[in-house]
């Protein structure tokens, strides 16, 4: 973007919802939200099954294996409240006036974005590698469509957040205009040369200084004096 500090506009330019809407990071960051509702929203509501029936107890779905349920879990709470913070910060970011502030928001972006990816990528990994493992039964096949879901949710979110993470690192790239910051004291025109020091008119005064006349006389023989006889 021409003119732009890290991807936005003049600090203090209105914002165009329609504009703000199509914008790539935004539809990438409420795709990321949807997702991580999907993975964390299936293995809540679909993902303990009661393998036993004697007893009362649920049991993670993926090889009853508790670590897995409650890492892609956490995993999905984290990229929720993610999201929605950094969508904040896109909407209110043409607001922020530092460069250094600006500059922070998008490391800041890019960082949690590489560390998400590399979270669903273990995510993903993790309950698979659990799903090939557990053995089917009459329970398991009940929640066996959630579970497919939350693993393949899993692998589509490592593509959009590193996604995120490309068009974050895309705006530090950016960089800065600094003619955004500091433009007012010069010239309306581009083309106007900047003020130099006022020059004299290149013609000598015939009106020179001098110093006032030296008026003292001395008497030729003063009084008192008489010259020497030879």
């Amino acid at each position: 973007m021409e003119g732009a500090s890290f991807g936005a506009g003049r600090a203090g330019g209105a914002i165009d919802p329609v504009d703000f809407v199509k914008q790539p990071q935004t539809i990438l960051r409420v795709t990321a939200w949807i997702f991580s509702i999907v993975v964390f929203g299936s293995i809540v509501n679909e993902c303990y099954v009661n393998t036993d029936i004697r007893t009362p107890d649920l049991l993670c779905i993926f090889n009853e294996n508790e670590s897995a349920c409650s890492f892609g879990i956490a995993v999905g709470i984290i990229a929720f409240f993610g999201c929605i913070f950094f969508f904040v910060v896109d909407l209110y970011f043409q607001q922020i006036s530092s460069v250094k502030d600006r500059k922070r928001a998008v490391l800041l972006d890019l960082g949690f974005s590489g560390f998400v990816s590399f979270l669903w990528f273990v995510a993903f990994c993790f309950l698979a590698n659990q799903w090939q493992r557990t053995t089917m039964s009459k329970a398991v096949s009940q929640g066996a469509d959630a579970a497919r879901a939350a693993i393949t949710f899993s692998f589509f979110s490592i593509i959009v957040w590193v996604a995120l993470a490309v068009k974050a690192l895309q705006r530090y790239r950016l960089g800065t205009d600094m003619s955004l910051f500091a433009t007012d004291q010069f010239a309306a025109d581009a083309g106007a040369a900047y003020p130099g020091y006022p020059t004299g008119s290149g013609i000598e005064s015939k009106d020179t200084y001098q110093s006032p006349p030296f008026t003292e006389t001395l008497d030729a023989n003063p009084k008192g004096y008489q010259a020497p006889a030879y």
